[in-house]
């Protein structure tokens, strides 16, 4: 990765995605976590507070180094134990069924190969488990999915790789599981063509 990438762009993230209204997902987002998670997309730890009481250890995978070190206050605020275990959401260092559930918030844009992650995360949940997710992506109305496809290029650009249209519920499935809970809408006060939000439950197919 560039400087920008590596040094500047966690530091941004870290402010933008830490708004009331992103808290308030991640509130709903991490309600039904429980046992041993798996984090795919850890960033720089905006979920660590929101964990409930039944968490029992968190598992986290986050390719930026930054984001980790950003994460150090939230990481020793929290009573759950935190384990960084690899960088790529692709191919995660995890035995088969081996994490209760699975978190993955605003992940799924940037990650390159997005149906590969599932197939992982689906490999890494224990018989039962589900995925907790909440993601931006496709819009569902055409005006918003043009100004998405025009601004897709700029926004890889200068976001580290992430896109404004993929179509999230058809990642999830083509990963090899099922959408048990979805909600659709606009993010408030945010332009629609870079809030329109999946947040949702899914299990094994």
């Amino acid at each position: 990765m560039g400087f920008y990438d590596d040094r500047v762009l966690p530091r941004v993230i870290n402010v933008v995605m830490n708004t009331k209204q992103t808290r308030e997902i991640r509130g709903r987002v991490c309600s039904g976590l429980h046992g041993e998670v798996l984090e795919v997309g850890f960033g720089t730890g905006h979920n660590l507070p929101f964990l409930p009481d039944g968490v029992t250890r968190l598992r986290a995978v986050e390719p930026s180094g930054l984001g980790v070190q950003l994460a150090a206050g939230r990481i020793a605020d929290t009573s759950v134990p935190v384990e960084v275990i690899g960088l790529d959401g692709q191919r995660l260092p995890l035995a088969d069924a081996s994490a209760d559930t699975v978190l993955c918030t605003w992940s799924l844009c940037t990650i390159p190969d997005p149906v590969a992650a599932v197939r992982e995360m689906r490999r890494a949940l224990r018989p039962g488990g589900q995925l907790f997710f909440v993601e931006h992506g496709l819009a569902p109305d055409e005006k918003v999915r043009k100004w998405q496809a025009r601004l897709n290029g700029m926004q890889q650009r200068i976001a580290g790789g992430c896109h404004l249209n993929r179509d999230i519920p058809s990642i999830i499935e083509a990963g090899g599981m099922a959408i048990t809970r979805l909600d659709t809408y606009y993010g408030k006060g945010e332009p629609r063509a870079f809030g329109s939000l999946y947040e949702g439950t899914a299990v094994a197919a």
